[in-house]
């Protein structure tokens, strides 16, 4: 069985049951990213959970999307456009009833998947394993507007040190993405998980390390929190130009949102 892919749909259900409650009015509420709404959130987490399990189960499928979607962005066409057109203009419960009957199957086949089995991807062809990780990493990350949106603080799971892994493992992808020469001395990092267990990774080193939540670690390589809007202590030159600019996911370098513009809006009165 493969964790992983638990994980991502115990992510997705969390995610689920928070809109679930919500009208089709109240999904078309905009967030703090992008001025997305939440059916757009909902809309892209599908679309590439689509795009995923079809790289699982079809080679020359995922093959034929990726290229229709390349294709799509050389006209100027938004990622946002494209993949409304691409469900039909789907919006509010329905959508949110397809995304999840779909990632719940979805689940399914990934937990029986070889982890190593290498499928197609834009980019590298990635393993099995990787694919439903940056699943579980990217429904955690756009997961976050939503929260944000909600006043609702998430309760992480030890689960999000998948994604710790990632943005610790992107650290040189960071600088390369932005053509920046990648620092040699990758920064330790000393952080306390969402249950208080201490994950460390990279050589001990006290002028140029990384350490608090792992929670807050998370938001920031995922660009979903500023640096400056947590309380993370980073030490040296290069941990401070990471945590600047870190990005773990795909796709042309971004910036993270500027100071003060992400946070969970009336925070005291939820925790979930």
């Amino acid at each position: 069985m493969l964790q992983q892919a638990v994980d991502f749909k115990t992510e997705s259900d969390a995610l689920y049951q928070l809109l679930k409650p919500l009208s089709d009015e109240d999904l078309e509420q905009t967030t703090q990213f992008k001025d997305w709404t939440l059916n757009t959130v909902l809309q892209h987490l599908h679309y590439f959970n689509y795009a995923a399990d079809m790289s699982l189960k079809d080679e020359q499928g995922i093959l034929q999307l990726l290229k229709n979607l390349q294709e799509s962005q050389k006209t100027g066409e938004s990622l946002v456009a494209y993949t409304d057109r691409q469900l039909d203009g789907i919006k509010g419960q329905s959508l949110l009833r397809l995304w999840r009957d779909y990632y719940t199957g979805m689940a399914g086949s990934f937990r029986e998947a070889d982890p190593k089995k290498r499928v197609k991807w834009a980019g590298p062809d990635m393993s099995v394993l990787s694919s439903i990780t940056a699943r579980l990493m990217e429904t955690w990350s756009h997961g976050q507007e939503v929260y944000d949106l909600l006043g609702v603080v998430r309760e992480d799971s030890n689960y999000i040190k998948n994604i710790v892994v990632i943005g610790n493992n992107t650290f040189g992808w960071t600088f390369v993405n932005r053509g920046e020469e990648t620092p040699y001395n990758k920064p330790f990092l000393r952080l306390c998980g969402p249950t208080g267990d201490v994950w460390e990774f990279n050589d001990h080193c006290e002028d140029n390390h990384i350490e608090g939540s792992a929670t807050e670690f998370c938001q920031v390589v995922t660009q979903t929190r500023n640096i400056q809007d947590t309380t993370l202590n980073v030490v040296g030159k290069t941990a401070n130009r990471w945590m600047a600019v870190a990005q773990c996911f795909a796709g042309p370098p971004r910036n993270p949102p500027a100071r003060g513009t992400r946070y969970t809006r009336n925070s005291d009165r939820h925790r979930m």
